[in-house]
């Protein structure tokens, strides 16, 4: 009967689980494991098991969960946040801005006359 159940028996000397991100991501936020599953319409059992064993919640959850949390879904996953890309300031922005409201054929012809003097004072 032994060679049936052949496996350890616990010794009380398991490794920690290490806390997982989602885990970090929630006390960051301040959010409790039932506030987070209430947040986000899920059983706090699903929350914990995500936390608990590591799995990435439902592809359906991810999007709730980050703004619940205040992150991406990219920093969810483990990822780094996705960079900005800069946007002019000043007079330049201000004359984008009303160059994005004006027809397509103007803009148009606004991007050729930009492109040349770039290309000719670089």
């Amino acid at each position: 009967m032994q060679d049936v159940f052949s496996f350890a028996p616990y010794t009380g000397d398991m490794p920690q689980k290490t806390d997982s991100r989602l885990r970090q991501l929630r006390e960051a936020a301040g959010l409790s494991v039932r506030e987070l599953a209430r947040q986000i319409g899920e059983q706090h059992t699903n929350v914990l098991y995500w936390e608990n064993s590591g799995a990435a919640p439902r592809s359906d959850v991810l999007i709730p969960i980050a703004k619940a949390l205040g992150v991406t879904v990219e920093e969810l996953l483990g990822q780094d946040k996705p960079r900005r890309a800069a946007a002019p300031g000043g007079k330049v922005r201000h004359v984008f801005e009303q160059v994005q409201k004006l027809p397509r054929r103007q803009q148009d012809r606004i991007v050729e006359v930009v492109e040349a003097l770039v290309a000719k004072a670089g």
